[in-house]
This record gives C-alpha cells, structure tokens and sequence, in this order.
C-alpha cells in the first residue's frame, strides 16, 4: 500500500472524512448518560476551538489537556487542532510536581482540565490559565464554530510524554499526518477497524497506545469507543463489553490478569479481536486469555515516540509468543551495541518509518541520542525468529546481573508463568543480607488463600527443570500486586529496591 495522502488540518480532515463516508449519524462516543454522534463530535470541537480562542488559545502555541476519557477530551483535542495548537495531553492524576513540570516543560498557554484538579491548582500548572472541561463544553454550546486553521501535513498536532519505569519525561512531537500514518499501520493492519466495530481501550486517551485505540481509529473508520472516565475495574470492563457490544479490546498484559481473576467467560462474547500492548505479554497469561475471551489476542509493541505500534500480530497473521512483524510504513533493524545491523541473535531494535518523531519537544541533546539517519533507538531487545517474526527480550535498562552473568528476567518469568497457581510474576536481582543480589521472584496468586510455602517449592522446582542454574530463583515472594507505572508497565527497580506493592501475609 502507498503511503496515504498527507491529510493537512487534522481535524478538518476527519470533519470531511465523517461526511463524504455517510458516517456524521454513526455513533462515535459512548460516555455515562449518552452516545455522540461523528457529526456531533465534529461540530462540537469546531465550537469549542472558539471556546479555546476566547481563553488565550492561539496557533503556534501549546495546551495542555488534563482530563479522563470523555467528551470533554475529544473536544478539547479536536479544537486545539482545528486551531493548529499544540495539544499537549497529560494524566489528570498526576502530582502537582508532576503537573507543574509538565506545564513548564511544555510552556502551555492554556490548560483544560477536570474540575476536582482545577480546585486544587495552587503551584499545579505553573500559573498557566485554567479552564475547566465542564465549563469548555458549556461554553462550546453557544459558541460559533471557528475556522480550520490551514496547516502543513507536518505542522506539530500533539506532544506526548513519555511514561517509561525510569527517567524525566520527554514530550515526543507528533505532526497532523502521524494519526493517518498509524491508523493504516495499526487500525487498518492489525485489527481491520470497520465501522460497525465498537472498541474499550483500557488504557486512557493520554497515553499513546489508548490515543490511538480509542480516538484516532474510530474517528478514520467511522466506528465507536467506548470512554470510561476513571480507571475501569474487571467488572466495570465486563459490563461494558455486554452493555455497548465491545468488538475490539484493547488493553495491557495485567489488566487481562485481572479479567481472568474476576470474570466470566460468557461476558465477553461480542469480543471478535483482542490486543495487548505496554509491556510483553507471557504467552501463558495470553493463552489463559484467548479461552477468556474466545478471541485472538495479538500481542504488539510500539511506543509513544512512533505514534503507536510498529510491529505487530495480525487478525490475518497471529504468531502467539511473538510481536509478530513490523506493520506496513515501517522498518526494523536489530542492532549491536556499536549502533551496527545484527546478522542473528540478540539485538537493540531501531525502527524507521513516516510517524516516528520528529524531535522530543525543547529537547535537542535527547533528540540527537534517539534519531540517527530518521532510525529510532527504541531500547528494546529483540531476537527474529526464522520465520521473520520478532520475539521481545525486555528492555535494555531492564536487565539483571546475576553472579556477574547479565540476563534477562523475561525468560524466567515465562517459565514461572505456566504454573496455573500464578496470575502474575515478576523476577528482580535483589541484595540479600549480605549485599550480595539474588534472583527472587514475585508473584501475585490467581486465587486468595494459596498456601505460599508449596507454591515456592513448586516454582522453584519448575525453574529447576527448565532453566541453567544461575537463573533459579533463590526465593518466591507473594504479593498482591505488582508495581506498574499508569499505562502498566512494569516498575522492577521497585522490586530492586524493596518497594514493590503489598505483601501476602
């Protein structure tokens, strides 16, 4: 397939995209209380642009949107947009350090946020003006629709911060043609998005991955999402799945954990693909999940620098165990650590292709560590497997060193995983009392009350049969949860440093 028209105005393109399709009365948004429709979606952010206007919004300038998944949301972004505004999208439920790094970082003229944040602003947003999302869609109902502002396909759309386990967040820079670009990679290649589909995204609209899943490929197919303003539980995504007849699931390996612990098979029958993305997902746990859901579940990595996922199982091409292929617009290398392509074996994968970004913003030293000849270093190790699918290793700053050995914990928790006593499991080098590090592992059991003592000699019996010696866990620790960042990647320094979340007593 040819690369797709360069699409100009991101939200004018979407406006006139809904309309020459016949979609404009196809719903698009499902929110508590009420259904959107494409065409009201679109007349709604052209109102709220002049809303954004009316508050110091102005072309070139950046706005920072602090909001859950709902209607404000859509609006706030889409009239940023229209508006050839930076919209810089963040986690409501940061701290306000957290908040007040990213509104200076970013130099935001203007934030939309949640009311319960707004009342808590002091130091929060960096004396930027606030401007709630009720008090946006208020607004908006009275207000005249504002112009499209005429932009360049690469004119800067959005900026994302990154939500890696380590390190200061970067806002990745993203232009008004990256969402067409990965809609054809990842809503058209993987899941074929069609516009009778109704997709939940468990991860939220402020990060890349539910970005994409949630309004980027219904707004390009003329389907809907389903936004869920908080953080859904089990049986929150349950009741949705039944209740709005869920066809796409996407969502994160612990989240399918927890579906698995809490609910039904019988619920999730509408679900015709699920996908998993964040983090790798254990085969096992995908296994477990598939009968769950009588459903593919395609495991994927992108990342918030490429827009979404570059490489990818398909509904047509499913290789359980791997991240399957890079999607069509990209290409993959896997390289050494002097930087050079790897004929075989273990590698660092680079990828190149139309949506990667074009710089972190106001941040040139950590552009020019990640872009090199527009390839992107991504962190991520990798082998190819003789078919051509890409099998993940874990990330380059998530390795172990174990009686001067480096390994990766990946190949040890897939192994802990098949036991069926284990919801989820996490293996870290820890210092025992004499400083030096062992391997332990962590786990969270499938069902209360498991007798911990047995289920350690059981694993460690299984790594036993299984593994070289020197990657034999020396202990198992149960615990209730694991620690994870927002988007549910695991944090293992955490478990290195003794803070990993709730012991089973």
């Amino acid at each position: 397939m040819a690369e797709p028209p360069a699409t100009g105005n991101l939200a004018r393109h979407l406006d006139e995209l809904a309309a020459r399709e016949g979609w404009r009365d196809l719903p698009a948004f499902h929110t508590p209380g009420r259904t959107w429709s494409h065409g009201e979606v679109h007349d709604l952010a052209a109102r709220a642009a002049s809303v954004l206007l009316d508050h110091g919004a102005r072309p070139g300038t950046r706005t920072l949107v602090a909001l859950g998944d709902g209607i404000a949301w859509v609006a706030a972004f889409l009239a940023a947009a229209r508006l050839g505004v930076t919209a810089v999208p963040v986690n409501p439920g940061l701290t306000p350090d957290d908040h007040a790094f990213m509104a200076a970082d970013c130099a935001a003229s203007l934030v939309v946020t949640c009311d319960d944040v707004a009342d808590r602003t002091a130091g929060r947003f960096a004396g930027s003006p606030v401007l709630t999302g009720e008090r946006l869609l208020r607004l908006a109902e009275r207000a005249p629709r504002a112009p499209a502002a005429d932009v360049s396909p690469d004119a800067p759309l959005y900026a994302q911060y990154t939500s890696g386990t380590t390190g200061v967040p970067k806002a990745a820079l993203h232009r008004h043609a990256d969402p067409a670009r990965y809609h054809r990679a990842a809503g058209v290649g993987v899941v074929g998005a069609r516009r009778d589909d109704v997709t939940l995204s468990v991860s939220k609209m402020f990060f890349a991955y539910g970005f994409g899943n949630a309004l980027v490929f219904p707004l390009f197919s003329g389907s809907s999402a389903v936004l869920l303003p908080h953080r859904p539980t089990p049986a929150d995504v349950a009741e949705a799945v039944e209740r709005y007849g869920v066809t796409l699931l996407y969502a994160v390996p612990s989240a399918y954990a927890n579906l698995l612990a809490e609910c039904a098979p019988g619920a999730f029958a509408s679900v015709r693909l699920a996908v998993s993305a964040g983090e790798p997902l254990n085969p096992a746990l995908g296994a477990k999940t598939r009968d769950l859901l009588g459903a593919p579940v395609l495991d994927q990595l992108g990342s918030t620098e490429v827009g979404h996922a570059f490489c990818s199982n398909t509904a047509a091409r499913d290789e359980p165990g791997t991240i399957g292929r890079p999607l069509p617009g990209y290409e993959l290398e896997l390289r050494g650590d002097d930087g050079r392509p790897v004929p075989e074996g273990e590698g660092e994968l680079w990828v190149r292709g139309a949506s990667v970004l074009p710089e972190y913003l106001r941040r040139p030293e950590e552009t020019a560590r990640a872009l090199a000849g527009g390839w992107l270093r991504t962190g991520d190790l990798a082998v190819r497997t003789a078919a051509g699918a890409y099998v993940h290793r874990g990330r380059r700053d998530d390795l172990e060193m174990v009686g001067g050995i480096t390994m990766s914990p990946l190949e040890v928790e897939k192994v802990l995983a098949e036991h069926p006593e284990v919801a989820e499991v996490a293996v870290a080098a820890v210092a025992d009392e004499r400083g030096a590090r062992k391997l332990r592992a962590f786990v969270v059991p499938a069902a209360p009350g498991v007798d911990g003592r047995r289920l350690e000699s059981e694993l460690i019996a299984l790594a036993r049969r299984r593994l070289a010696p020197y990657k034999v866990p020396r202990g198992v620790e149960l615990r209730r949860a694991l620690p994870r960042t927002p988007t549910g990647k695991l944090r293992r320094f955490a478990l290195r440093d003794g803070a990993a979340a709730g012991p089973v007593r």
